[in-house]
């Protein structure tokens, strides 16, 4: 596998920093309020979720202009849940892809299916983590 980019980012924890390598992240980290923290800084539940958002609209719209369909008003929500396993924890994701009123039928909901084929955080959590689907 040959790498078009690769970023790289330092955290001491999950109260503290995280600091992207090109300094263009640089954020407090806290533990949210509902575990206890002060909630006075991101998690990396949030850094998660806005990641995945951000690529499966990415992907959302190389699916549509490969089928030569405007996808440019679609956006997704990623809510990432922090859930107890075992004696650890586990992530689950529902991604919330709201499409314009003209993709609210058949070819929005493939769409959606297609771009989760191809969107990188779907492939990397395929099988490892449960993954939900809604189009809104």
């Amino acid at each position: 596998m040959s790498a078009l980019y690769t970023a790289a980012a330092t955290a001491n924890g999950r109260e503290g920093r995280a600091v992207s390598s090109d300094g263009q992240l640089d954020l407090t980290l806290a533990f949210p309020e509902s575990l206890g923290g002060n909630g006075k800084g991101t998690n990396p539940e949030q850094l998660f979720a806005a990641g995945y958002a951000a690529c499966f609209a990415s992907a959302l719209g190389v699916v549509g202009r490969s089928q030569k369909i405007d996808t440019g008003e679609a956006s997704v929500t990623a809510e990432v849940s922090l859930n107890k396993a075992g004696e650890g924890f586990a992530l689950s994701v529902v991604l919330r892809v709201e499409l314009p009123d003209e993709l609210q039928n058949e070819t929005g909901h493939k769409l959606v299916e297609a771009a989760h084929q191809v969107c990188p955080y779907s492939n990397a959590t395929r099988g490892n983590i449960p993954v939900e689907l809604v189009v809104e």
